[in-house]
C-alpha cells in the first residue's frame, strides 16, 4: 500500500484548520476513512464471497477511472511497466495468471490492485521513480497482495470493498481527486492490516530480486515517499489529525518499513547487484503530465486557467489556490480569508438578481445586492453576515453558466476590496489562449558543467519551492550535488 500524496503542499489540512463554513466545502466533504462504495448482493445472491470479489472487480475498474481521472495514455511509460509486470510475474511466488496495468490520469502519488490481477499506477507515481528497480518494487508490492490473496482473506473478516492495496483517504483530502467520488453514498476503504503490508514488502524485495532487479530499489522508493510526503505537508498550519492522517496509523510507519526492506535485501547480497537502469525508466516518463489537467484548470501561481470554460481569473494577493473538477479553493496566507470558486445553471425563471438575493448559502443573510460588469458579462456582488464569518459574494453569468465566487473573512471584516480585485481580473479566454493552456510535464533534462540544484530549479518557475521539488523528484539529498552529463527530472510546460 502507497499512502502518499501530490507534490503541492495541500490546502485542505489549512482549509479545516480555519474551522470554514460548511459552504466553502460543500462537495468536499466526506468520509475520512473512505473511498469506494461497497457494492451490496443482489436479492436471492449467495454465491461465495470470493466470486463476488471476482464479480466486482469488474465494476470496480470503472469506478476507479471515474475517481481518478480516467485512464492515461503514454506509450512508452507503458511500454516499460508491461515489461516489468511480465518479469515480475515470470519471477513470482504463486503467480495466479496474467496481470493488466492501467495508468491514472492523477497527479496523486498512490498504486493498489484487485484481486483479479488488475494493477493501477497514478501518473504522479511514475514521475517519483527514479529508475526501473523502483518502479518495479512498487508493482511487485501490489502483485504481493494479490498472489498472498491479502482481499480474499480480508473479505472472510469483513464485507467491504474488493480493493487489494488501499486508495488512500488523501483522495477525499485532495478535491482534485475526490470530487469524483462524492457522488451520494458513504464511502468504503479497504485497509490492509500492519503484518500484511510487511509482508508484502518481503514477498516483493524477493520477487524483485529473481526477476533480476536491484532488490533495494524498494527501500529508495520508500525513501522517495517519505520526503515527498515531507514536502507536501510541510506548513505551519498543519493539523494534528493531518499529520496522523499522513502516515496512516493502522500502517506500518516509513522508516520501520525502509528498515524491513533494507534488511531483506542484505539476506539477498550486498548494494550493486541487480538492474537499476535509471536512463530506461528516465526516456519512458520523460514527457508525462504532471499535476493538474486542463481539463479541470490549471493553477499557475495565483492564477487559474480552465481551457474546457475557457475562462481564467486571479486570485488576490497572498492567496494560494487548489484546483478540482468542479470547484476551486483558496486561503490566504495568514489563514484569515478563504475563497471558493464553483458553477451552476440558474433555473429558467431565475435571474442573477433573484438567485443571489435569495442566498445559496444557509444561514447567510444576504444584502447590498449591485449588479455590475465583470469581463464583459453581466454580474452581482453581495455582502453576507454570519455568526463567525463575513462574506463577499459574486456571481457572473457566460455561455449559458454562471460562475460563483464566495470570499469569506473572519469576524467582521468585509472582504470587499479584495472580491472586487479578483473580479476584475475575471476574463473569457480566447480560443489560441484556451489552446494554449497546457499541463506541466515532466522532462528530462541532462545536467551541464557548473550546473548545480539551484540551476536546474530556476528551470520550473512556475513551481512552488522549485528547489526543494527538484531534490525530491530527483532523489538528491540537502546539500547534494548533480553530475555534469547525468540526466534529472525538472517539471516544465
Amino acid at each position: 500500500m502507497l499512502a502518499f500524496w501530490r507534490h503541492r503542499r495541500p490546502l485542505w489540512p489549512r482549509l479545516a484548520a480555519l474551522a470554514l463554513p460548511a459552504v466553502l466545502l460543500l462537495g468536499c466533504a466526506g468520509d475520512q476513512s473512505a473511498l469506494l462504495p461497497p457494492q451490496p448482493p443482489g436479492d436471492g445472491e449467495i454465491a461465495p464471497r470470493v466470486n463476488t470479489l471476482q464479480r466486482a472487480s469488474a465494476s470496480e475498474h470503472q469506478r476507479l477511472l471515474a475517481a481518478f481521472g480516467g485512464e492515461y495514455r503514454a506509450s512508452r511509460a507503458r511500454a516499460a511497466l508491461d515489461e516489468v509486470v511480465a518479469r515480475l510475474a515470470k519471477a513470482g511466488e504463486g503467480q495466479i495468471g496474467t496481470y493488466e496495468i492501467t495508468i491514472l490520469n492523477s497527479p496523486a502519488v498512490n498504486a493498489f490492485a484487485l484481486p483479479n490481477g488488475r494493477l493501477y499506477v497514478t501518473r504522479g507515481l511514475l514521475a517519483l521513480a527514479n529508475d526501473t528497480a523502483e518502479i518495479a518494487s512498487v508493482l511487485a508490492h501490489e502483485i504481493a497482495h494479490v498472489t498472498a490473496q491479502h482481499a480474499v482473506e480480508r473479505a472472510e473478516r469483513e464485507l467491504e470493498s474488493a480493493l487489494v492495496s488501499q486508495v488512500v483517504s488523501q483522495v477525499l483530502k485532495d478535491p482534485a481527486q475526490g470530487a469524483a467520488v462524492q457522488a451520494g453514498s458513504k464511502l468504503s476503504l479497504a485497509k490492509f492490516s500492519r503484518q500484511q503490508e510487511l509482508t508484502a514488502d518481503e514477498i516483493s524485495v524477493r520477487n524483485i530480486a529473481r526477476a533480476g532487479y536491484d532488490p533495494y530499489g524498494a527501500g529508495r522508493f520508500l525513501v522517495a515517499l517519505g520526503r515527498n510526503t515531507a514536502f507536501r505537508s510541510r506548513s505551519e498550519n498543519q493539523s494534528p489529525d493531518e499529520k496522523r492522517l499522513d502516515m496512516l496509523s493502522s500502517h506500518p510507519q516509513t522508516p520501520e518499513r525502509i528498515a524491513a526492506v533494507t534488511a531483506a535485501a542484505r539476506q539477498i547480497g550486498a548494494p550493486g547487484l541487480g538492474e537499476r537502469d535509471a536512463g530506461r525508466w528516465l526516456s519512458a516518463i520523460d514527457g508525462i503530465a504532471y499535476g493538474d489537467d486542463p481539463r479541470d484548470g490549471v493553477v499557475r501561481g495565483r492564477r487559474y486557467l480552465n481551457s474546457a470554460l475557457r475562462i481564467g481569473f486571479t486570485a488576490p494577493d497572498g492567496f494560494g489556490l487548489e484546483s478540482a473538477r468542479d470547484m476551486v479553493i483558496g486561503v490566504s496566507a495568514n489563514g484569515a480569508q478563504a475563497l471558493r470558486f464553483d458553477s451552476v445553471t440558474l433555473k429558467p425563471d431565475q435571474t442573477l438578481q433573484s438567485y443571489v438575493a435569495a442566498g445559496w448559502i444557509d444561514g447567510v443573510e444576504t444584502t447590498a445586492i449591485e449588479t455590475l460588469e465583470v469581463g464583459g458579462q453581466p454580474g452581482v456582488i453581495a455582502l453576507g453576515r454570519g455568526t463567525d464569518w463575513s462574506f463577499r459574494l459574486a456571481a457572473v453569468q457566460a455561455g449559458g453558466r454562471v460562475y460563483r465566487f464566495i470570499l469569506a473573512a473572519k469576524g467582521n471584516a468585509d472582504p470587499e476590496r479584495p472580491m472586487r480585485a479578483l473580479l476584475e481580473s475575471f476574463r473569457l479566454l480566447s480560443a489560441e489562449e484556451a489552446q494554449a493552456v497546457r499541463p506541466m510535464t515532466i522532462r528530462v533534462v541532462a545536467a551541464a558543467a557548473g550546473d548545480t540544484p539551484a540551476t536546474l530549479a530556476a528551470r520550473m518557475p512556475e513551481q512552488e519551492r522549485a528547489q526543494e521539488l527538484f531534490l525530491v523528484l530527483n532523489g538528491i539529498e540537502r546539500g547534494g550535488v548533480v553530475t555534469p552529463s547525468q540526466r534529472y527530472k525538472i517539471v516544465a510546460e
